[in-house]
């Protein structure tokens, strides 16, 4: 399918998205949201993608934010819808039972750093910068950038970063736990590929329990234990189960289908 403002290759069986709005900074309005929202759709459903990576064109930016033209005359009730829309978007992401990496390769402020939180992790070229700085207009994070904020640094040096507005580096973010790793500009897609490349290699179907298990933790009344065991014994009932048990024992490499 073709979209007006996201890019996708699928290379491999890892499809790279690319936010494509170059001259705005791949800043986030309600077209590309809507698109990211179909690409994420349609990924689930593709045999062919085993993996994702979300990153922005060019090298001055991930995603610099969301596009604050669209935010002027709202209201509450509008402010609220357009969050809440936001939200249920980035959701489909942290919650795909694929993996999907964040390649950020600049700016991620605002939306954009919510973007990026949402992915299962994150890498970084040397010259990402982030930050959420809506108090400078008024506002606060709408995407879910006070709460995953917080999983990834604590609640001290979140509480720091949303209340000053100030932007971190890549390195720092490396320090805090907001990003994995840090690389060159170049390297930045590559190493990204070598990661998922090696998930590739596990069980698909182990790949998504532990996806789904870890974000149980962060989910409020949820018995992330129970649940742990619960898919570990379905786990039990499957071919790659089977079949990496069986070729452990082998001294071979197992040939995972996600079965």
């Amino acid at each position: 399918m073709a979209y007006q403002n996201v890019l996708t290759e699928n290379r491999e069986g890892i499809l790279i998205i690319t936010i494509n709005r170059p001259d705005k900074l791949n800043a986030l309005n309600g077209q590309t949201l809507s698109e990211i929202q179909d690409v994420m759709h349609d990924l689930v459903k593709d045999d062919s993608v085993k993996a994702a990576i979300i990153t922005g064109s060019g090298n001055k930016a991930f995603v610099a934010g969301a596009d604050i033209s669209g935010f002027q005359g709202m209201d509450k009730t509008s402010g609220s819808k357009l969050a809440s829309v936001g939200q249920n978007i980035l959701f489909l992401i942290e919650n795909c039972p694929k993996p999907i990496v964040a390649a950020v390769n600049g700016f991620a402020l605002g939306g954009g750093c919510e973007l990026a939180m949402a992915c299962h992790f994150r890498l970084a070229s040397e010259n990402a910068k982030f930050g959420q700085p809506e108090v400078n207009l008024g506002l606060i994070p709408g995407y879910g950038g006070t709460q995953r904020l917080i999983q990834l640094i604590g609640k001290g040096k979140a509480m720091e970063l949303l209340m000053t507005a100030d932007m971190i580096g890549a390195q720092e973010a490396l320090q805090l736990g907001l990003v994995n790793y840090v690389t060159s500009s170049d390297d930045l897609l590559p190493k990204t590929i070598e990661l998922l490349k090696k998930i590739m290699g596990k069980s698909p179907f182990a790949i998504s329990r532990v996806i789904d298990c870890v974000n149980k933790y962060f989910e409020p009344g949820n018995d992330g234990f129970r649940f742990e065991y619960e898919e570990f014994g379905a786990c039990c009932e499957t071919e790659d189960f089977k079949e990496g048990t069986a070729a452990f024992l082998e001294k071979r490499k197992a040939n995972f289908t996600g079965k």
